[in-house]
């Protein structure tokens, strides 16, 4: 006998498919969480190596992902030596250190950040604290800083001895038409700075602004959870106010529980403009291999900057191609990762059961 209700019938059926999607849908996350536990992994910057070092063991047991992957990135904002994070990092032109920081938290789909902060030597832990303890998702300049110190952040003091004497040598070479001048015997005893590992002279370590830097870290916790973090002090001798990609969710780092978590180091206006993090996790969800969906966006940045060149020559080289760096670093729900470069064969740090803490080839979109 027909049905005097159709419209009733077709919501029974539509309500008993649905109901057949969620189990089916329970079924796959239930058999996804528990091969996560064979699969805890760490993906980053080749800086996040000696974080990593620090908290595998725990994590790998089951530690917390939140708290792991913020001790990563912590080890390089408390270090000196790198001029790119944190404390030592090299200042904005008028001698101001200003970080930017966020973190993003799969499970929740929820993220703070902070942009040019001052004098606070953890921006990682205050965008936690934007994350869990406000409604919003970026704080930036002085009341990011008021916002730390009320949640018991010491003031303390970024800018080094070691970078102000390299701020200075930046501003007394900058120019042939001002009145400033270097000492005379400056540079002359061949001392040699930290660049990204590798040791250099003043003349090289200021050339070009060639100290830019950053540190990211995803994570896939033993129970099947994504999260990342980016933090840094920006590209050096910037425009005061000048915000990066770190900071802003969708470039310099997104995840996504669903498809899984990328972040980007280097020229962070290219990964602003494209969206990087955001597209790759993206095509991860398409389905794409970590690997290829980190190349795809790097052709994505490619062909926008030979756009661009059209009124900044200086984005391109003679043979067209991008001539400033951008890597980015992609993890996906099974525990496969990838680190992709514009060009050069750089490292990356991951960690996963297989190996251990360990740096691996970036891989380059041009040789």
């Amino acid at each position: 006998m027909e049905s005097q209700h159709p419209s009733l019938d077709r919501r029974r059926f539509l309500a008993l498919g649905a109901a057949a999607h969620a189990l089916a849908a329970s079924k796959v996350g239930a058999q996804e969480h528990e091969a996560a536990r064979d699969r805890p992994t760490l993906v980053g910057s080749a800086n996040a190596l000696p974080g990593m070092k620090q908290v595998w063991e725990s994590f790998a047991a089951g530690g917390d992902l939140l708290d792991t992957i913020l001790s990563v990135v912590k080890v390089a904002e408390a270090d000196p030596k790198d001029h790119s994070v944190g404390l030592g990092g090299l200042p904005d032109e008028d001698g101001h250190v200003t970080l930017d920081a966020a973190i993003m938290h799969g499970p929740t789909h929820n993220s703070g950040a902070v942009g040019c902060i001052e004098n606070i030597l953890h921006p990682c832990e205050v965008a936690r604290l934007v994350m869990e303890r406000t409604d919003h998702c970026l704080l930036v300049g002085p009341g990011a800083y008021r916002f730390a110190r009320a949640h018991g952040h010491p003031h303390t003091e970024l800018l080094t001895d070691e970078a102000r004497a390299i701020w200075m040598a930046w501003k007394e070479r900058m120019s042939d038409r001002d009145d400033r001048l270097a000492p005379a015997q400056d540079d002359k005893d061949g001392r040699l700075y930290d660049l990204h590992g590798e040791k250099v002279s003043l003349d090289a370590l200021i050339k070009d602004r060639a100290v830019t830097g950053t540190i990211h870290c995803s994570g896939l916790s033993t129970r099947g959870e994504v999260a990342c973090t980016t933090t840094t002090s920006g590209l050096s001798f910037k425009i005061p106010g000048r915000v990066g990609d770190s900071p802003i969710v969708g470039a310099g780092l997104y995840c996504d529980q669903e498809a899984g978590s990328a972040g980007a180091t280097g020229r962070g206006e290219a990964a602003i403009l494209a969206n990087t993090s955001f597209a790759i996790v993206e095509l991860l969800r398409q389905g794409k291999a970590p690997v290829d969906a980190g190349l795809e966006v790097l052709r994505r940045v490619a062909r926008q900057a030979a756009r661009a060149a059209k009124w900044q020559a200086a984005l391109v080289d003679e043979e067209g191609k991008p001539a400033f760096g951008l890597t980015l670093y992609i993890l996906g729900l099974d525990g496969t990762t990838a680190g992709v470069t514009l060009r050069g064969h750089g490292r990356y740090a991951v960690s996963d059961t297989q190996g251990g803490p360990r740096l691996a080839d970036l891989v380059p979109l041009y040789e």
